[in-house]
């Protein structure tokens, strides 16, 4: 639920103040106006825009005046569940359905989680491909059964059921397991390298060899995730075998990645965590050498030890980063020359600023006005602003602190994120410092438990508090809204998420 703040009226001032209400919600709909394969239109089924009958009912089943093409490329664009009900239409849909690019996410139909379950689920994955002619869009499997059924996971990849594959997802949820060997990426895989442009490696080793010499032209998302590779290898991977790439998620057995890409626009970093007093592999150190159309570069957990360089010019389009997190004791941000963000988001260089950022989430254990306002000198055009905190045990008190500042400063914020809101005093007084000092803001969302966001008389006092009626915009909008996902700061686990436009807007 979303609640706007809403004031008492009072005379004496003229300003506009807000109303309470819900933030409405947009329902979109999808139109197939064209086929994804050849790019034809659709041509127009007789009766269209009459209401569908119940062709058992005596009625007209007016999807029989569709092209088979058309019917192939609906079933392909379903959810594997989804497609296999649909051969339940009609006789001709089941025959459509052995030679629509088939689209089958093994996991959505098994989780084996046992020895016994995972040999079940070979055998019905084996039957699934095996009754499918071809070709493949999308394939989603666990990577355990390239470890315990390593002779059927390569017929897989081999079937002709198979062939043209746009999509590759071999996930690993064994996450909890932090042995260091890898087993190697399947040959099978490769020969999928002239179609993929999406592709998820998980839990395996790419050795130098093949890294050099596999090119993938139509690659535009790629994700390692736990993937063992050497430095120059997987520089070599994203610079020379996949030219067009634009989306790169890496958690890597990796001590550095450095990138130099042309295409690249987003970059995920799984970094080192640790897991049961055990730490589970994951990029260590980011060098960012060359990236001219790089515009995110995202944190999507908790980091530890994590090291990153952005070389002086190397990203000048760069707009979305974070998030950055203050626990991470040996955490170090290098920007250009003399711009340096080490432990504890504590700003030690800032001559070099960064004009580009338009975004910034960070996560501060303690909540401290201070680090931020450094942060936003570091980003000076900074209109996007997410703040997440656990402890508040500064005061936030700024009114004679920032004197000097808010004269030569301007602050040119536009929306204001505040996670884990509820309401304490160090709070509110960072809160009301953009409040009565932000004059271009225009949103500020407060973020928190149910039982304080659906609590109107919590926001009736945070109102009064926060001393809205004085606020520094005159349009500005403000929010209470309950947090229902709990989720990290960045709400990206994918490779897809990160073409999202703001991937810290919690979706849930």
């Amino acid at each position: 639920m979303a609640t706007e703040a809403a004031p008492r009226r009072s005379k004496r001032l003229r300003k506009s103040a807000p109303t309470i209400g819900h933030q409405p919600g947009d329902i979109g709909s999808i139109s197939i106006s064209r086929s994804p394969a050849t790019g034809a239109p659709y041509p127009k089924p007789s009766g269209a825009g009459s209401r569908r009958q119940d062709p058992g009912a005596g009625g007209v089943d007016h999807t029989m005046a569709l092209p088979d093409a058309v019917i192939e490329d609906i079933i392909s664009l379903l959810p594997t569940k989804d497609a296999g009900r649909a051969r339940a239409v009609s006789p001709r849909w089941r025959d459509l359905w052995r030679t629509a690019p088939l689209n089958l996410d093994c996991l959505e139909l098994f989780f084996p989680d046992t020895a016994a379950a995972t040999d079940a689920a070979a055998t019905a994955i084996s039957g699934i491909i095996s009754s499918h002619h071809g070709p493949g869009r999308r394939f989603r499997v666990d990577t355990r059964f390239f470890h315990t059924h390593p002779e059927t996971a390569d017929a897989w990849l081999g079937s002709p059921a198979l062939d043209n594959l746009q999509e590759l997802d071999m996930c690993d949820y064994q996450i909890c397991q932090v042995t260091t060997a890898r087993p190697p990426l399947p040959p099978s895989a490769l020969r999928f390298s002239p179609c993929l442009r999406v592709a998820t490696l998980s839990y395996c080793s790419i050795s130098d060899g093949v890294a050099q010499g596999v090119r993938f032209p139509q690659m535009k998302k790629l994700a390692l995730e736990r993937v063992s590779i050497s430095d120059g290898a997987l520089q070599r991977l994203i610079s020379n075998g996949c030219p067009i790439l634009e989306c790169l998620l890496l958690g890597l057995n990796s001590c550095c990645a450095r990138i130099k890409s042309a295409s690249l626009r987003s970059i995920g970093v799984l970094s080192q965590v640790w897991y049961n007093e055990s730490p589970v592999p994951g990029i260590v150190e980011l060098i960012v050498e060359e990236a001219p159309c790089l515009e995110k570069l995202l944190f999507l957990e908790e980091h530890l030890g994590l090291r990153v360089k952005v070389n002086e010019g190397a990203a000048p389009k760069l707009e979305t980063l974070g998030g950055l997190y203050d626990t991470d004791g040996y955490f170090r941000f290098v920007f250009g020359r003399s711009m340096v963000i080490e432990r504890g988001l504590n700003v030690i260089g800032s001559r070099t600023v960064m004009r580009s950022v338009k975004v910034l989430a960070v996560s501060i254990f303690n909540l401290s006005l201070d680090r931020v306002i450094d942060l936003m000198m570091c980003f000076p055009c900074l209109e996007k602003l997410y703040v997440e905190s656990c402890r508040y045990v500064d005061k936030n008190l700024w009114r004679r602190k920032h004197r000097h500042l808010l004269r030569s400063f301007e602050i040119r914020l536009k929306t204001l994120v505040f996670l884990n809101y509820r309401g304490i005093k160090s709070q509110a007084n960072f809160a009301k410092f953009f409040i009565l000092n932000a004059k271009l803001l225009e949103t500020m969302r407060f973020v928190g438990r149910s039982c304080y966001m659906d609590n109107k008389d919590f926001i009736y006092r945070q109102y009064a508090s926060l001393e809205v009626e004085k606020r520094a915009s005159i349009g500005a909008k403000f929010y209470f809204t309950t947090d229902k996902c709990g989720d990290h700061l960045t709400h990206a686990r994918h490779v897809h998420d990160l073409s999202i436009t703001d991937p810290f807007e919690c979706s849930c």
